[in-house]
């Protein structure tokens, strides 16, 4: 997968990925408008281009009062994010170009008001999910938000992550309907952060088409 031109789709007539990213940033929209008055700090993991926030930011009447760290491997997105949120005056939005699933990358941003984890749960394992699902509990501070997103395909595992995220002192906001198309969830942190693991891995990206293909049946004949 080519995750620079994956972008394109976003701005593919009805495509779902474009109807997805539009109910993101309204909800991402909603929460700096319910925040109170002073400054908001944002998380965003595997952020790509940024589209998620800094498209919301720009022009946004809180823009001033958020700080951000966006964490995105690919170079190529990295320097996208950098010169939109450069575009936008958005001095206190930082993309970090590195794995995005490393918790070191976080320190003295989490836990954060807004937590973004979008395009994360769809390409890692189902183990994987569960486990970051866990981490939330850290990046995100008591009375903050997690916006998320996964795929509603078979076999959907979308109700385990919000029974996971509900166990770990989460209140569900949002879920898209199953037929929406895509999956975007939001859920309000009610109970106070963990720890953030000094040095661990919250998952290892594998990506959605290999994970599809790992999942495929074996052709008649086949070893694998």
């Amino acid at each position: 997968m080519d995750w620079h031109t994956w972008h394109d789709l976003y701005d593919t007539p009805n495509s779902s990925l474009g109807r997805r990213l539009l109910v993101v940033q309204q909800h991402v929209r909603a929460a700096l408008d319910a925040y109170p008055a002073g400054p908001i700090g944002v998380i965003s993991v595997c952020a790509g281009q940024g589209r998620d926030l800094i498209e919301v930011l720009a022009g946004h009447p809180r823009a001033a009062d958020v700080t951000a760290r966006l964490v995105e491997l690919d170079p190529r997105n990295v320097a996208v994010a950098r010169r939109a949120a450069a575009a936008a005056k958005l001095d206190r939005v930082g993309v970090v170009e590195g794995d995005a699933a490393l918790t070191r990358l976080y320190g003295g941003a989490a836990p954060a008001d807004l937590v973004l984890m979008c395009g994360v749960f769809g390409n890692i394992t189902d183990d994987d999910v569960l486990a970051t699902v866990d981490h939330c509990a850290a990046l995100c501070r008591r009375g903050g938000t997690l916006v998320w997103t996964r795929h509603r395909k078979a076999p959907d595992l979308v109700p385990r992550i919000c029974d996971r995220l509900e166990a770990s002192g989460f209140d569900r906001r949002f879920l898209s309907e199953p037929d929406a198309g895509y999956g975007v969830g939001v859920h309000h942190r009610t109970a106070e952060p963990r720890a953030l693991a000094g040095d661990a891995r919250m998952f290892t990206f594998v990506g959605y088409d290999a994970l599809a293909a790992s999942r495929a049946p074996a052709a008649p004949g086949s070893s694998a």
